[in-house]
């Protein structure tokens, strides 16, 4: 027996809709992809598989079916509270995934300056050259020395 269910909250002018189709141990619904990003559906899915088993699907262009059936007995109410559930998580994920994607630049450029200590736009013959200016500085003759010379001359003086 399939019953189909749709919660419907008025928010002003905004209309918030979540329909879903309830079986005896299967709960499904559809998710627009105009709304929530593929990568927020399937980490709110992955979030599920220990509790009941997920499997996605695409009935039409840019809408992905998600079925989630329980792993043993539970009542309408609690597949209804699962499904639920899974809209926050969906919601918290497509949060995330915004957040992440809106400071990639930031964490990209604190990387950058962790691993080569300037700029993410320093060519490697910039760094070279850099590490050459730097070796030369600590000879003022700029002649090659063997590094244990080099070493008891620091030691020296």
């Amino acid at each position: 027996m399939t019953d189909e269910k749709s919660e419907t909250r008025d928010q002003g002018a905004d209309t918030v809709d979540f329909t879903f189709q309830l079986s005896e141990r299967e709960i499904s619904f559809d998710i627009d992809e105009d709304l929530y990003a593929s990568d927020a559906i399937y980490s709110a899915s992955y979030l599920f598989i220990d509790r009941c088993y997920v499997f996605l699907a695409r009935p039409s262009e840019r809408k992905v079916r998600v079925r989630l059936r329980s792993k043993g007995e539970q009542t309408e109410a609690e597949m209804e509270a699962l499904a639920g559930e899974f809209a926050n998580e969906l919601l918290n994920s497509q949060l995330r995934f915004r957040i992440g994607r809106a400071t990639a630049p930031i964490r990209e450029h604190y990387m950058a300056r962790a691993f080569f200590g300037r700029e993410q736009n320093a060519t490697i013959a910039e760094l070279l050259a850099e590490l050459d200016a730097e070796e030369l500085a600590e000879e003022p003759l700029e002649i090659p020395v063997p590094w244990e010379a080099g070493r008891e001359k620091a030691s020296d003086g």
